[in-house]
């Protein structure tokens, strides 16, 4: 899913902007006997969201163990047996966990009364010329009329803005169909922050601002509000991704379809994409569990940073936006690249 926020990191960015300083790493082997709630996990579940991926793993020690996982009836030993559980820190930030989702908004494939909002392909100008024309220009000068680069039409500016920020997402046709949009590109002017423009407006404090408070305050002023969102001059274009069914997850970073409540985003830097991660997240909601770090986000810098994808549609954004806990997590490698790591780190 090639996204550009995670929903804690959408509301950073609406505020600042992301920044993370990169350190060595250090890395400790642990035991499985040492993985809060490893025994009462579903593995299965996590073996099967690993074999997803683990095709696309090219390194003879992930791609040995492949052929092993497409093979194994017992999950809990398949990943005791091959694997040893690493902790990775990098001694610059505390673990910090969030949650993000895959955007749902209501729309056509044809411009209706209702949806009239369109959904816009890339065209071959904004590709040579960078920067391109403004958000403003783009809507407001006809240069886009006429030309069939609608993929869709949606009902609600406010959350096509709002895709646009995640960079994927569904949108369901009124007679139940869906098409996905992903990320094609963008008019190469910088993103302004809406959220930090509302505060200097004086509209909100600093820990008042949320995608949530933005939205309701663009729709009960709509002529303040569209020009609050012309405030950001980045605009970003769609292509339909349809090579993705309705009934699964969108595709992450590994150009594969990701899974609920199973995969995780993570800095490659650190976690290798594919990777079995066991995440022990704190918080008002407690999760113990045995992840597949399948992709990443603009905002998921360090060690022990992680983005737990909660699902599709408006339930899944409400929990994924409380999500801001501490925790732990635990990378699992193949035993030899775990002793060769342990090695480095000590030389």
């Amino acid at each position: 899913m090639t996204r550009f926020f995670s929903t804690l990191s959408l509301v950073v960015a609406l505020m600042t902007g992301p920044a993370h300083a990169e350190t060595e790493p250090s890395y400790a082997i642990l035991g499985f006997e040492d993985l809060q709630g490893w025994e009462h996990d579903n593995h299965q579940a996590a073996l099967e969201t690993f074999r997803n991926t683990c095709g696309d793993l090219d390194d003879p020690d992930w791609s040995a163990l492949c052929g092993v996982a497409h093979d194994a009836k017992d999950a809990r030993q398949f990943f005791e047996l091959f694997f040893r559980p690493i902790l990775i820190t990098d001694q610059t930030d505390e673990a910090l966990f969030t949650g993000y989702f895959e955007p749902e908004l209501d729309g056509s494939p044809v411009r209706t009364s209702r949806y009239k909002y369109p959904v816009y392909a890339m065209p071959s100008e904004a590709r040579r010329v960078r920067p391109w024309l403004t958000r403003r220009e783009i809507l407001t000068s006809g240069v886009m009329s006429g030309r069939g680069l609608e993929i869709a039409w949606v009902d609600d500016p406010v959350e096509l803005f709002f895709l646009q920020i995640q960079g994927s997402g569904r949108i369901k046709y009124p007679n139940g169909d869906y098409i996905r949009v992903g990320y094609s590109g963008a008019n190469g002017h910088p993103y302004r922050s809406i959220g930090k423009e509302m505060v200097r407006r004086g509209i909100y404090q600093p820990h008042q601002v949320s995608a949530e408070v933005i939205k309701n305050w663009v729709r009960r002023n709509p002529v303040d509000g569209e020009a609050l969102l012309y405030h950001n001059n980045s605009y970003v274009f769609f292509r339909e991704v349809s090579e993705v069914p309705a009934d699964k997850g969108p595709l992450g970073a590994m150009n594969r379809s990701i899974t609920q409540m199973r995969s995780v985003a993570v800095d490659p830097r650190y976690t290798p994409l594919g990777a079995p991660v066991w995440i022990e997240k704190a918080g008002k909601s407690p999760l113990n569990r045995l992840m597949i770090a399948q992709d990443t986000g603009s905002a998921i810098k360090g060690a022990q940073r992680a983005d737990v994808f909660y699902g599709t549609g408006d339930m899944a954004g409400k929990i994924a936006g409380a999500i801001k806990d501490p925790g732990r997590m635990v990378v699992l490698m193949p035993i030899q690249r775990a002793y060769a790591l342990l090695s480095e780190s000590e030389e």
